[in-house]
């Protein structure tokens, strides 16, 4: 069994000595890590012991599932920066760079799914009509 103040202290790590501006904060940023740590052990403590599971397990899962928002995040932008964004789309070299994307990558990132989310999310159709393209896979 791995100790749940561990696996805290591994999701929450302390500042490192002159990363914090202005520099009499990084006390400051500590213990607010530190309250952080502790919060977290007691969501995961009470999490594995109502559910029976691991706590490392949920700690993985818990991360997945946020990777998971910010990949599907990262579509809906990709899509706003092609489809929707003023008169001109956002280049696919601009988009991959910021992205961390391949040049195709940035292309194949978003379909109808996430064009339609945006739509719903921001109120407004794309800027450009949508060439029919194959069933979307997402």
């Amino acid at each position: 069994m791995y100790p749940i103040e561990e696996l805290a202290a591994l999701r929450h790590p302390l500042p490192k000595p002159g990363s914090v501006t202005p520099e009499d904060c990084y006390a400051d940023a500590c213990e607010q890590v530190g309250e952080q740590r502790k919060e977290d052990a007691l969501r995961l403590e009470a999490a594995s012991d109502g559910l029976e599971v691991d706590p490392l397990l949920l700690a993985l899962e818990d991360l997945k599932a946020q990777k998971d928002a910010v990949d599907a995040q990262i579509r809906q932008l990709l899509a706003y920066g092609r489809e929707f964004h003023g008169s001109r789309p956002y280049g696919l070299e601009e988009l991959a760079r910021a992205a961390g994307y391949s040049f195709s990558g940035v292309r194949t990132a978003y379909g109808e799914t996430e064009i339609s989310q945006v739509t719903a999310q921001i109120g407004r159709e794309p800027n450009r009509p949508r060439r029919d393209t194959a069933t979307d896979s997402r």
